[in-house]
């Protein structure tokens, strides 16, 4: 298999709250592949308020009103299905976010081999050091369709937070630039204007869904999280994308080489296509997004 190439794994870095290992792809691998490939949360007004003790009512001067409980904002988290395919040829369509770092082939070798559409979510940060990997799917725009993961891998949230620990933008005009940093940085690299943007962690202000929407974008969430941001045993990782069903969007990573999760992604993915199911990229088919709050982490 190509993906036994993939070793001797140096040095480290942080992408989000994630551990992403670097290793070095060899040229040859790559050179293998483009064989391959050549012949074809609700957002509150501001910060939460702070504790304001309710008035004693004057009839009851003896009675004890607790303080008002502090308001927290929600996110939300959007989740998004395809248009199903029916029993005999159910549609899952597979995403999968390049934050930083490198490349997992052990997942990119079975896209190309299987010959399994897919939608990529790219950040600037990965553009900038993964040139080989854009060559590959950039050769294959039958199976790959790029979209905009953002500049710098920052929530897509426009007041101060964190979520899963990342610093969110904190501002509408941060939010802005996060956004069309990305889409330069795509534009920078010879790929297409996005149409769908997902941010980091996948959750969002409600005013900055309305603004990214504004912007032309659809938001794209998810039905099945593949591998909890890449930290699932390999195990896991096979069996929740293996039991994906007609009609979900697969969230996973490619940017995790070393994390034992890419693995699962790829066997679960081998098994759905024995399954008999149809994958769709996002630019393909009708979707539906329903946004659901979830509270601040």
């Amino acid at each position: 298999m190509l993906h036994r190439h993939i070793s001797d794994a140096l040095g480290a870095e942080t992408c989000g709250s994630f551990l992403a290992v670097r290793v070095p792809m060899r040229r040859l691998l790559f050179s293998a592949l483009l064989c391959l490939c050549s012949p074809a949360a609700t957002l509150a007004a501001a910060m939460p308020d702070s504790d304001v003790a309710l008035p004693a009512p004057a009839a009851a001067p003896s009675a004890i009103v607790p303080a008002a409980a502090p308001h927290h904002p929600k996110l939300l988290e959007p989740k998004l299905h395809v248009e199903k395919g029916g029993r005999a040829t159910p549609h899952v369509a597979v995403t999968l976010d390049a934050c930083s770092g490198h490349t997992d082939l052990r997942i990119l070798s079975v896209l190309v081999q299987e010959n399994i559409p897919a939608t990529i979510f790219v950040t600037a940060r990965w553009l900038r050091r993964n040139g080989e990997a854009l060559a590959i799917l950039q050769s294959r725009p039958d199976l790959f369709e790029l979209e905009n993961h953002g500049f710098n891998h920052v929530p897509a949230v426009d007041f101060p937070t964190a979520v899963y620990g990342i610093p969110a933008a904190g501002s509408t005009a941060a939010v802005d630039a996060e956004v069309d940093g990305g889409a330069k940085e795509m534009d920078a690299h010879g790929i297409g204007k996005p149409h769908w943007f997902r941010g980091a962690t996948a959750r969002y202000s409600a005013s900055a869904v309305a603004d990214i929407e504004g912007r032309g974008y659809r938001i794209a969430g998810y039905s099945l999280n593949g591998d909890d941001g890449s930290l699932l045993g390999a195990g896991a990782a096979e069996r929740r994308i293996a039991a994906a069903r007609d009609g979900d969007v697969i969230i996973a990573h490619i940017n995790q080489p070393t994390h034992a999760a890419g693995e699962g992604v790829a066997r679960g993915l081998k098994a759905l296509k024995a399954r008999g199911v149809v994958f769709v990229r996002l630019d393909a088919g009708s979707g539906t997004l329903a946004q659901a709050p979830v509270p601040v982490q």
